[in-house]
C-alpha cells in the first residue's frame, strides 16, 4: 500500500519538473494503461504514470483558461463576484473576481484585478466592471517570485485594471461573513496589532505592515502570523483533549461516548477553522492529517507515522494537482516529514523544551536546501526565535484570538481577550525586532542542480539520532554550500545582466573580480523592486558586494530601489547623475565626464551633460569596453541631451545600446542611433506600460537602419557576455511549462 501511495505521489509531484506538457493524445493513452494495474511487475509504474496523466491534465486545463493572446490589453465589461479578502492598500484595492460572465467569449472564469481610489468591496459581492485585462505575464529574472507559475496555481486567468464598476448585488454566503469578521476584528483596539489577529483568524495578512513582514521574515517566523497546519492541528488536539478530560473527570454525559464525540468535535474544529483560512495548501494538509489520526484513534489501529503523510500528501495532490506549483505545499510536507524524521522511533524521552529544541534545530537544518532550492532567504535567528515564540503564539496568542473572535457578540469579554491576544503579539513583536537587528535574513547563491540533492541528503544524515558515526559524511556533503563554485568571467571579459523590472531599470555588469550595478529598479509606495528582484537576483548570481552603484539619476524608476539593494550590499563607491535628496542622503559622489577606470582588462568611461535642464538629461552615462566590443548605457537621455554627447568627440560607436528612456518618442534620434550603430538595441519597459514604451517611432528608426532589439517585457532578464561577441539569452527562453512566451 506504501509503495503505491509514493508511486502515485511522485507521478503527481512530477508535474512541478516538467519544462513542457505532453501532448493530450498521450495522456489519453495513459488512461488505457488500467488494465495493466493487475499485473504487479508494473503496478507501481503505471500508478506513477497515471498520477502524471491526471496532473497534467489539470495543467492542460488551467492553461486553457488563460487569457488568449488576441485579448491582451483590451478593456472588456465584465461581471462576477468577489473572492476572497478584498487587501486594500495605499489607496489600491486588489481582490479577486470569480464565476466571470460576459458577452465576450473566452474571458477566463478567475481574474485578479486592481482598482485605483476605488470603492469599498466586500467579499461576496457581485460586481459589473469595465477593466483591462491583461495575460498572466510576470517579471522573470534569475531569482525571485516566478508570479506566472503563481497566478497558474491559484486558478487565475488574467490580470488588470479596473476602470469603473457597479455593484450588483450584496455580499452573500460564507465569503461575506469571512470579510465581516475581519472587518470586527480590525475594529477591535489590539494595542495596534489588529492586523496580526486578522492573519491568525481569517488569514488576511494584508494588515500587517512592510516592516512587520520584513521582521517575521529576518526571524524566519512568517509562518507563525499565517493559518498554517500547526494552528490547524493545535486546535484540534485541545478540542479533543477537553472532550477527552471531561470524560476522564466524569463531567461527560454516560450515554454519549466520548471517543466518537471527541473525534467529530476535533475534525470540526479542523475544518472550521481551515475554512477561516481559506484552505491553502498547509491547511489542507493538515485537515488530511488529522482525520487521519482521528481514524487511527476510533479504529485501534497502527498505521505508523509515514502511511498519514503519505495519505494526506495524495488526497492534496488528487484534488489540487496543480498544488506542487506553490512554495508553501514543499515546506509545508518538508516540514512535517523532517519532524516525523527526527522524532519516530528514537528510544528514551525527552522533555519539553529539549524536544522544542531539536524541533527547531530539525526543521532549521532539513529545510535549508528547500530554501535555496526555493530561492528563499534564510533566517540565521530563526533557531532560537522560533524556540521562543512558537510556544508563546501556539499556547497563548492563537487560543485567545479565536476565543476572542468566538465571544465577540458578548459585551466586552470577546474584546478582552483580544486585547489581550494583541498585546502579547506587541510583546513578541517587540522580541523578534531585536532579534532581528542581530542579522538579517542571509540570501545564499543558488546552488547548481546536482548541489541540491547532496545538500538535502547530508541534512537528513546530521539529523540521525546522536552516536551514529556516519553524521560527520553529512558535513562533508554540505561542503558545496560553504564554497559555492563563481562562474566568473574571464580576465577583458564582463557579464551582463539587464534584469526584468517592469517599468524601470537595473543593469548588473561583472567582470573576472568586480561587480557594478547601473540603477536598482523602480519603487513605488511600499512596492520596492529593489528588495523583491534586484537583490535577490543579485544574490542569486552570488554577487556577495558592490564594488560600485551608479544612478544614472534619481527619478524613482531608476533609484527607488537603491535604499533596498545598499542595506544588504554596501558599495565601495556610488555615483548619481543628479543631486538630489536621495543623493545627499547616500552620500554619493557626482558623475563627472571624462571620468575613466578599467577593472580587470574592461574599460568603463562617464559622461553627463552639464547643461542638463531636468533629472532625465542629466542621467550618468556610462560606456563599457570588454575586448573590443563596446555597450552604451543612458539612462533616460533625450534628444537634447543626445545632441550634446554627440558634439563631444568621444567616440560613440558600439556593439549594444540600452536604448534611452526606455523608447520613448522624444529619444533615440535618427543621428544618435547612426552614430552608435549597435547591431542590437536592449529596452528595459514594463509589459502594457501607461507611457507607450517603446514608442512605434523608436522600433521604426531601429528598422530603418537595421538594429535588432531584445525587450525585457517580452523575453525577461536579458544576459549576454561582453568581450565574447555572443547574442544576447533571454531568461524567458528557459523552458517552464506554464510560461508564456
Amino acid at each position: 500500500m506504501r509503495a503505491g501511495l509514493l508511486a502515485l505521489a511522485a507521478g503527481l509531484i512530477l508535474l512541478r519538473f516538467l519544462p513542457t506538457l505532453p501532448p493530450t493524445e498521450l495522456l489519453l493513452s495513459a488512461w488505457l494503461m488500467l488494465p495493466l494495474l493487475l499485473w504487479s511487475r508494473v503496478r507501481l509504474i503505471v500508478i506513477g504514470l497515471l498520477g502524471l496523466a491526471w496532473a497534467c491534465s489539470h495543467a492542460h486545463w488551467a492553461l486553457e483558461k488563460r487569457l488568449s493572446p488576441q485579448m491582451d490589453g483590451q478593456t472588456f465589461w465584465i461581471e462576477g463576484r468577489v473572492v476572497g479578502l478584498p487587501e486594500q492598500q495605499l489607496g489600491v484595492i486588489r481582490f479577486e473576481l470569480d464565476e466571470v460572465t460576459s458577452r465576450h467569449q473566452g474571458l477566463p472564469a478567475r481574474v485578479r484585478l486592481s482598482w485605483y481610489d476605488g470603492p469599498v468591496l466586500k467579499a461576496g459581492e457581485r460586481w459589473r466592471l469595465a477593466a483591462r485585462l491583461k495575460s498572466t505575464h510576470g517579471l522573470v529574472n534569475p531569482q525571485g517570485l516566478d508570479y506566472e507559475v503563481w497566478l497558474l496555481a491559484q486558478g487565475i486567468g488574467a490580470t488588470g485594471t479596473v476602470k469603473t464598476g457597479q455593484r450588483l448585488d450584496a455580499a452573500l454566503g460564507t465569503e461575506g461573513w469571512r470579510d465581516r469578521l475581519r472587518t470586527a476584528l480590525m475594529a477591535v483596539d489590539a494595542h495596534g496589532r489588529q492586523g496580526a489577529l486578522a492573519a491568525l483568524v481569517v488569514a488576511d495578512g494584508s494588515g500587517l505592515s512592510k516592516a512587520d513582514w520584513q521582521i517575521l521574515q529576518d526571524t524566519g517566523t512568517v509562518h507563525l502570523l499565517v493559518i498554517s497546519g500547526q494552528h490547524v492541528s493545535l486546535l484540534a488536539a485541545l478540542l479533543f483533549g477537553l472532550v477527552a478530560g471531561l470524560a476522564r473527570w466524569g463531567l461527560w454525559p454516560k450515554s454519549l461516548p466520548w471517543l466518537p464525540c471527541a473525534s467529530a468535535l476535533a475534525l470540526a474544529g479542523a475544518l472550521g477553522y481551515g475554512w477561516l483560512a481559506g484552505f491553502e495548501v498547509p491547511v489542507q494538509r493538515a485537515c488530511a492529517m488529522v482525520a487521519m489520526v482521528l481514524l487511527w484513534r476510533l479504529c485501534f489501529r497502527h498505521l505508523g507515522v509515514w502511511l498519514p503523510l503519505l495519505v494526506s500528501l495524495d488526497v492534496v495532490l488528487l484534488l489540487d494537482p496543480l498544488a506542487s506549483l506553490q512554495v508553501g505545499f514543499w515546506l509545508s510536507f518538508g516540514a512535517v516529514a523532517l519532524l516525523m524524521w527526527v522524532f519516530a522511533g528514537r528510544l528514551g524521552r525527552w522533555g519539553t523544551w529539549q524536544s522544542l529544541w531539536r524541533a527547531q534545530w530539525a526543521v532549521t537544518l532539513g529545510l535549508l536546501p528547500l530554501l535555496l532550492a526555493l530561492g528563499l532567504p534564510i533566517s540565521l535567528s530563526g533557531p532560537l526565535a522560533n524556540l521562543l515564540a512558537v510556544p508563546w503564539v501556539s499556547i497563548l496568542v492563537v487560543p485567545l484570538s479565536l476565543l476572542g473572535t468566538a465571544l465577540l457578540p458578548v459585551p466586552l469579554v470577546g474584546e478582552a481577550l483580544l486585547q489581550l491576544a494583541g498585546l502579547l503579539v506587541d510583546w513578541l513583536f517587540q522580541l523578534l525586532s531585536w532579534m532581528a537587528s542581530w542579522q538579517q535574513a542571509w540570501m545564499a547563491q543558488t546552488p547548481e542542480p546536482l548541489v541540491w540533492p547532496l545538500l538535502m541528503l547530508g541534512a537528513l544524515i546530521m539529523l540521525l539520532p546522536a552516536g551514529l558515526p556516519v553524521r560527520a559524511l553529512g558535513m562533508l556533503l554540505w561542503l558545496p554550500l560553504f564554497f559555492p563554485p563563481q562562474q566568473l568571467p574571464a580576465m577583458g571579459r564582463a557579464q551582463v545582466w539587464v534584469l526584468d523590472v517592469g517599468q524601470g531599470l537595473a543593469v548588473l555588469v561583472r567582470t573576472h573580480g568586480h561587480t557594478l550595478l547601473y540603477d536598482t529598479g523602480p519603487r513605488q509606495g511600499d512596492f520596492d523592486l529593489g528588495a523583491r528582484v534586484v537583490l535577490p537576483s543579485l544574490r542569486g548570481l552570488g554577487v556577495s558586494r558592490l564594488d560600485s552603484l551608479l544612478l544614472s539619476h534619481e527619478d524613482s524608476d531608476h533609484a527607488g530601489g537603491a535604499e533596498a539593494v545598499l542595506r544588504v550590499l554596501p558599495a565601495q563607491q556610488l555615483i548619481s547623475g543628479t543631486d538630489g535628496p536621495l543623493a545627499r542622503r547616500l552620500g554619493a559622489e557626482p558623475c563627472v565626464s571624462g571620468t575613466a577606470w578599467e577593472w580587470d582588462q574592461v574599460g568603463f568611461s562617464l559622461w553627463r551633460w552639464e547643461d542638463a535642464r531636468n533629472d532625465n538629461q542629466a542621467s550618468c552615462v556610462l560606456m563599457i569596453e570588454a575586448a573590443g566590443e563596446r555597450l552604451l548605457l543612458t539612462g533616460d537621455i533625450d534628444q537634447s541631451a543626445e545632441s550634446a554627447l554627440l558634439n563631444t568627440p568621444i567616440p560613440l560607436k558600439a556593439d549594444w545600446l540600452l536604448l534611452p528612456h526606455h523608447g520613448s518618442r522624444g529619444s533615440s534620434s535618427e543621428a544618435f542611433l547612426a552614430a552608435v550603430a549597435p547591431h542590437t538595441a536592449l529596452i528595459s519597459r514594463g509589459r502594457h506600460n501607461s507611457f507607450g514604451h517603446p514608442h512605434p517611432l523608436v522600433l521604426k528608426r531601429l528598422t530603418a537602419q537595421g538594429i535588432a532589439w531584445a525587450d525585457t517585457a517580452e523575453q525577461g532578464a536579458l544576459y549576454f557576455e561582453l568581450g565574447a561577441f555572443a547574442p544576447v539569452q533571454g531568461w524567458r527562453q528557459q523552458a517552464r511549462f506554464w510560461r508564456l512566451q
